[in-house]
């Protein structure tokens, strides 16, 4: 006979029969499907960098705003605080950019570095853009840079042997966070 394993209160199963805990991260299949993945290359709303400056910044998950260049969290995040900088306008390559978006993306880079300093004490950052499909680009018509805070000992059996990175904050939490240390001009 299989016993029931116990909820966590909401109807969601903590352990399962076999008595190993479960990690549920749903958000992650979304990504994994493809969903909301633009179709073409062209600018508006099929490119979710396109869209989020239109949003209000909670629905969004805009950080910071400048002239040319804003700040946001990644949707489907490597680790928590995992953020991105993006040219308003709607470009696929790091040489199409003109030096004040060049200048704006380094300056919210910085202060997003800053940021998950400060809010999370990261230890190190991975900062980087993947131009193209070839070099990874999941979304390769709107050039984003990443910062991607790091902690010692942050890769941990998870995601090599579950393929599961474990998040301990939901996405609004990070940016209420991260917004509160954001250095202001």
């Amino acid at each position: 006979m299989q016993r029931e394993a116990p909820d966590d209160g909401e109807g969601r199963q903590t352990r399962g029969p076999d008595g190993l805990q479960r990690l549920w991260t749903p958000h992650r299949m979304a990504y994994i499907k493809g969903e909301n993945k633009p179709k073409g290359t062209a600018a508006g709303e099929d490119c979710p960098f396109c869209r989020a400056p239109g949003l209000p910044d909670e629905e969004g998950l805009v950080l910071a705003r400048g002239k040319t260049a804003f700040a946001l969290l990644n949707l489907y995040p490597y680790n928590s605080g995992h953020l991105m900088v993006c040219p308003y306008r709607h470009v696929a390559d790091y040489t199409e950019l003109d030096e004040t978006e060049t200048a704006e993306i380094a300056s919210l880079t910085q202060a997003g570095i800053t940021a998950l300093r400060s809010a999370y004490g990261a230890q190190g950052c991975n900062v980087g853009m993947n131009l193209g499909v070839a070099a990874g680009a999941g979304i390769a018509a709107h050039l984003h840079q990443h910062v991607v805070p790091r902690w010692g000992g942050d890769t941990n059996f998870m995601p090599v042997v579950g393929q599961t990175k474990v998040l301990p904050e939901m996405l609004d939490q990070t940016r209420e966070q991260l917004v509160a240390h954001w250095p202001r001009p």
